[in-house]
């Protein structure tokens, strides 16, 4: 597999234990260049003192495709034993936390609820939080209909290892990291992002909430990436 990945580090020295890393995953369609391209990613995580990782995923929803690479075994497994001791990134859970959007913000909660026991925190910006769930229709177009194939092949994945949905209640309350969604009300994929908030509260998972009017776009990420930081549970 050629992939790359983008890593911005804080100016200062890493404290000891190196320094607490954010992992911030992209959406359908971009790369991992898109969030310093489209955000102010880097000056926002300099003023926090926090390191981001943001690592390409194709177009694979971060999974082991069905038909295809490896990436959920990459960015999940091999991806954080390679950078930590390289670049001072800390491995402690509490200075560990994931992000992302759309396709990145499925990631994100997926690789936190996974793994519950590698992170402190998960956010998912207008996550694609229902994609393990959907089955092709006559309506799909091609395009979608092969990507699902790729990624998923041609099974139901609702309450596998693929779905958000079921992975949230697998784990006790208590041992899940902290989680907060946002999705903009004119957001397509508001309405999955609301199933999962009546998910989440039918099993008592406490869950930060921003939702507000936006749609799909860098303006309402840029925002929230910045209410994300801020949100983080970082020692300051």
């Amino acid at each position: 597999m050629q992939t790359e990945v983008v890593v911005t580090l804080p100016e200062t020295p890493p404290p000891a234990g190196g320094y607490p890393t954010l992992y911030l995953l992209h959406g359908l369609g971009d790369d991992g260049t898109a969030w310093t391209r489209w955000t102010g990613i880097e000056r926002y995580a300099e003023q926090h003192g926090i390191a981001v990782v943001m690592p390409s995923g194709a177009r694979s929803f971060y999974t082991d495709e069905a038909h295809g690479l490896r990436w959920w075994t990459w960015i999940a497994e091999q991806l954080p034993e390679r950078l930590g001791g390289m670049l001072n990134l800390s491995t402690a859970r509490e200075a560990t936390f994931v992000a992302g959007l759309s396709m990145g913000g499925y990631g994100a909660f997926k690789l936190a609820l996974r793994h519950p026991e590698r992170f402190a925190a998960a956010a998912s910006l207008s996550g694609a939080l229902g994609w393990a769930r959907r089955m092709p229709t006559p309506e799909w177009p091609d395009e979608l209909r092969e990507l699902r194939h790729t990624v998923l092949g041609e099974a139901d994945a609702t309450d596998s290892d693929e779905d958000v949905f079921h992975l949230l209640g697998r784990t006790p309350v208590a041992d899940l990291p902290a989680l907060y969604l946002a999705c903009g009300e004119q957001d397509y994929l508001v309405e999955e992002n609301l199933a999962f908030l009546a998910q989440a509260e039918l099993l008592g998972v406490p869950i930060e909430q921003s939702l507000r009017p936006g749609d799909h776009e860098w303006g309402f990420w840029d925002a929230e990436i910045q209410r994300v930081l801020d949100w983080l549970p970082l020692s300051r």
